[in-house]
């Protein structure tokens, strides 16, 4: 039987990949986890309802395009089943009108090594969304005798996970960023909550964004269920609604990562990268001044690229700076048309989940240091 799930990183050979769809996508209606989320400027504050049938459709035409460049390249390429998204849900805890999507697998899908492992996402829309996957998961079950399919623990997501009275329309962007400063966010810490998203993973060392999406509760989780591998907690003060950190802090390769220049690592958490040689490059500025129409992301998704090899980058079209960037940074750069889908969940890390890639588990991190990003850092002899 085949070897079917296998990826370490970012950046080894990609061999097999799960592409999202946009069919039957949802804005979802607000609650306690995405309120804070929306810009209190954006044209989606207080919308919901069924996505427009002409950008589902321009969305999936995007994904398709997708699609293509990699099937040219040799990656398998599988996809979600899509549910009826707007459908009210429910548990014995919460009720929410709708769900959302399956545009973006990067939020719900974490796979390390031979496991593929579904969140413990905030929003209550997206309880249910690992569903579209199931059939994918149960295909490799079936398949790959190695593969471990596993489920993080289900947060209840009560109103006591989440802070009361959080959002405030009224409230400065300066204020904002002074929040983001001090790791106050919505989340609170009585369960874990986690997207996959928030995890970059580099062979034994995993580092995890704590900001509006992901809590520390999680990365205590987390270092608890993976001994074996460094845990780092990293934020980034200058993203005022700091959630994924694909659209912020992206690895090429060894000893090579671009930052959102608006969104630094504070320089006291970059020890363990200058211990080990690894370069920290401010990304290309974004092409455009405004995301398309009905997208909750920022215009730095210019940055959230898919690595195919340590030389290969697929980049969105339009972000001629970003290519720009990638090709004097000695990388190889397929342009792909990917913006319209942007709105139903991100850009092209976003709209991807790994399940093969060339390669090991390899310590890029072996020049041990005193490092605060560590979670736990009494486990390890640093």
């Amino acid at each position: 039987m085949a070897k079917i799930v296998n990826s370490w990183n970012d950046w080894d050979p990609l061999k097999r990949v799960i592409v999202g769809r946009c069919d039957n996508s949802m804005i979802p209606p607000e609650e306690p986890a995405t309120s804070e989320k929306v810009p209190v400027d954006s044209e989606m504050r207080g919308m919901w309802g069924l996505r427009p049938l002409a950008t589902v459709e321009r969305g999936n035409e995007c994904l398709e395009n997708l699609v293509q460049i990699l099937e040219d390249r040799g990656v398998v390429v599988d996809r979600p089943t899509p549910l009826q998204w707007n459908q009210a849900i429910g548990t014995p805890d919460f009720r929410n009108d709708s769900m959302m999507t399956c545009m973006p697998p990067r939020d719900i899908l974490l796979t390390v090594g031979n496991e593929i492992m579904a969140s413990a996402n905030s929003f209550r829309c997206r309880y249910f969304e690992y569903l579209a996957y199931w059939p994918l998961m149960k295909q490799y079950f079936d398949e790959d005798p190695d593969f471990l399919w596993t489920q993080a623990p289900r947060p209840r997501l009560t109103d006591a996970s989440y802070k009361h009275n959080y959002y405030d329309e009224k409230i400065t962007l300066e204020e904002r960023l002074v929040r983001t400063a001090n790791k106050d966010f919505v989340t609170t810490e009585v369960e874990p909550m986690w997207d996959a998203a928030d995890v970059m993973r580099m062979g034994k060392d995993l580092f995890i964004q704590h900001g509006l999406t992901t809590n520390r509760t999680a990365m205590d989780w987390f270092q608890r269920y993976y001994p074996e591998y460094r845990v780092h907690a990293v934020n980034f003060p200058g993203d005022p609604y700091p959630i994924h950190i694909d659209a912020t802090f992206v690895p090429l390769r060894p000893g090579l990562i671009i930052n959102n220049p608006h969104r630094k690592l504070p320089e006291e958490q970059r020890a363990i990268f200058e211990a080990n040689d690894w370069q920290i490059v401010e990304a290309a500025q974004p092409a455009h001044d405004e995301p398309p129409a009905l997208c909750y992301s920022s215009v730095w998704l210019s940055m959230n690229c898919l690595v195919l090899d340590p030389k290969t980058v697929i980049v969105e079209a339009s972000e001629v700076h970003q290519q720009e960037q990638m090709d004097k940074l000695g990388m190889n750069v397929i342009p792909c048309d990917l913006r319209d889908a942007y709105p139903f969940g991100g850009g092209l890390h976003c709209s991807t989940a790994d399940v093969y890639r060339e390669g090991d588990c390899l310590d890029y991190f072996p020049n041990r240091v005193k490092d605060p990003t560590l979670v736990r850092p009494e486990m390890w002899n640093d």
